[in-house]
């Protein structure tokens, strides 16, 4: 990695060496025009980009700056997550206004914090100024297999991990003026992406998967359309946090659980001891046109969509 002093002068490297000094050997290339990483023999190259804006997904009277910049962080990992990738490195782009300067050292460590748990190294990066914070984060990651969305087929079993709604009842909270419950708040500010829990799955059969990020309503829907399939949720299965109801497990965004689809009964009680954490059979995958359907007391209803940045 290139010495700090190797930047040169100016105070965009100044902030960049600030990010430096709370990144160490979590940190490896920066300094070049571009980075270069090697991708496993067999393997194939997977990425995303995921960014998370000021005022759209959090808002500053939340989260302290280290929360933020994990979040957004686990975030764009959660896209790997979906593939059953192995995390290579993040790129980060950044763009600050004056108020966050004080602040960008915290903000750096919770991005560094975030990547290290992940098994990711920070590879490089770009930073603007502008009027709100807003953290861009590319991924890089490698899996010779990846889990997909297209792959579920009629017959096959719903499963999902975790428990669903911690984030929605935080965000209520917040917005009625209330302290959320010390569990929601976690769910929200420090969320973690299921990497080790997808590259099980993937093991165990998983047909087709992906992270829910929009509720899980939308995001099973998303699966469907991509694999032409109808899904049927089983409400009274939905595994829910403590405080939340049907309704707000299912539409509960920015949850970072996976979501996926298996032809043959898993071992869930092997998943739990190995993760410490729940995977439930919550549905079904059917014959007919692409869509969800939740079924409340034997009642089938169209399930609730997702969340959509440009919906009125």
């Amino acid at each position: 990695m290139s010495d700090e002093t190797s930047l040169g002068p100016g105070r965009e490297f100044d902030l960049v060496r600030v990010m430096m000094s709370r990144w160490g050997d979590r940190a490896r290339g920066i300094g070049d025009d571009a980075t270069v990483l090697s991708v496993p023999t067999g393997e194939q190259l997977v990425v995303s980009t995921d960014a998370s804006l000021e005022d759209v997904h959090f808002r500053r009277a939340w989260l302290a700056p280290a929360e933020i910049g994990w979040r957004a962080t686990a975030a764009a990992l959660s896209d790997l997550a979906a593939m059953a990738a192995t995390p290579l490195g993040i790129l980060i782009a950044l763009t600050l206004s004056e108020r966050w300067l004080d602040d960008l050292g915290e903000l750096a460590e919770g991005i560094a914090e975030s990547a290290s748990a992940a098994g990711a190294s920070i590879v490089g990066g770009d930073l603007t100024r502008g009027e709100q914070l807003a953290i861009t984060i590319t991924v890089l990651g490698s899996t010779a297999a990846p889990m997909r969305r297209d792959g579920a087929h009629p017959g096959d079993i719903l499963w999902v991990t975790g428990q669903l709604g911690g984030p929605a009842l935080a965000i209520a909270a917040w917005n009625e003026g209330r302290q959320p419950t010390p569990e929601a708040r976690a769910r929200f500010a420090r969320p973690v992406p299921r990497i080790r829990e997808a590259q099980w799955l993937a093991r165990a059969g998983a047909s087709a998967g992906i992270d829910i990020s929009d509720g899980l309503g939308g995001d099973a829907a998303h699966l469907a359309a991509a694999s032409g399939v109808r899904i049927a949720i089983d409400a009274d299965a939905l595994p829910r946090a403590p405080g939340a109801d049907v309704s707000t497990a299912q539409r509960s965004g920015e949850e970072y659980e996976l979501l996926v689809t298996t032809r043959s009964p898993l071992d869930a009680a092997a998943f739990q001891r190995e993760f410490n954490l729940s995977l439930t059979r919550i549905g079904t995958v059917e014959q007919g046109d692409p869509g969800v359907d939740l079924l409340i007391g034997g009642e089938r209803v169209a399930s609730p969509t997702g969340y959509d940045h440009f919906s009125p």
